[in-house]
């Protein structure tokens, strides 16, 4: 974890305004640890506990990840929050029942319906790929594989006929999206978040590449005069990109430096 002096002093402007304030944290791997298959995926209660406390005192509270919206709230379990899902294509408003989605995204995303309808499920089944239908993206994760290099050899002959078929390809952690060509990334969903209300200072959260479009869209807003002031956090773990450590503000160690930078911004 950064030391305890440096993660006060970029928290203090947040902690000195909390009402404009606004609070930004990936799921997994930041609040939930990275597990074998990701439906099973929890946030420990001391986190959510935090989260409940840190929901109350600030601004802006938000969940921002790869799943789709309403996924990452059961997740979370938490209502009165806002949830920025599908990389930005969707948010989820504090106590609304259905996310509002991008236009474009969700326009786009019969391209990859339709390309799913050709594939055949049983030849990822026999490799124990899970394939996640999250709408408008198509993700084939591969954690937990028996053979993870057979699996990813097949998913980069999916990826290129994918490409081919002028569909765009994401690598997360042991993960790969297909999605459609249009512009999807958390740094496009923070800004629509915060481009209602008055939040003035952003704190940004995170531990994977995804992470880094929130953190360039954080950096972006101060350059504009949007936000005052912008603090980003890295995760730091074995599967992590180096570059959430080298472009981040300061760096925690896991969901448990997480929940103590959460203790953070609750002191006193």
């Amino acid at each position: 974890m950064a030391p305890a002096a440096t993660l006060v002093d970029l928290l203090a402007p947040l902690r000195a305004d909390p009402a404009r304030s606004a609070v930004l944290l990936d799921v997994d791997g930041t609040l939930a640890p990275i597990v074998r298959h990701a439906d099973d995926a929890s946030v420990p209660e001391p986190t959510r506990t935090r989260l409940i406390q840190v929901a109350k005192r600030y601004g802006v509270m938000a969940c921002v990840t790869g799943r789709r919206a309403a996924d990452a709230r059961r997740i979370v379990s938490i209502g009165s929050i806002a949830y920025v899902g599908n990389h930005g294509g969707e948010i989820l408003r504090p106590g609304a029942v259905a996310p509002q989605i991008d236009p474009g995204l969700e326009r786009a995303g019969k391209r990859v319906r339709q390309f799913s309808q050709g594939l055949d499920p049983a030849r990822f089944a026999r490799l124990r790929v899970r394939i996640e239908d999250k709408g408008s993206i198509l993700a084939f994760h591969w954690r937990g594989a028996p053979d993870e290099e057979a699996a990813v050899a097949t998913l980069r002959e999916l990826a290129a006929h994918a490409e081919h078929e002028g569909l765009a390809t994401h690598w997360g952690r042991k993960v790969l999206e297909l999605r459609p060509p249009v512009r999807i990334d958390k740094g496009a969903g923070v800004r629509e978040l915060l481009r209602e209300g008055d939040a003035a200072i952003a704190l940004y959260v995170g531990d994977d590449v995804t992470d880094l479009d929130a953190f360039r869209a954080l950096g972006d807003l101060v350059e504009e005069g949007r936000l005052e002031a912008a603090v980003r956090v890295g995760v730091r773990s074995p599967e992590g990109p180096a570059e959430i450590v080298d472009q981040a503000d300061a760096v925690v160690d896991g969901p448990d430096g997480v929940r103590r930078l959460l203790d953070a911004l609750l002191a006193p």
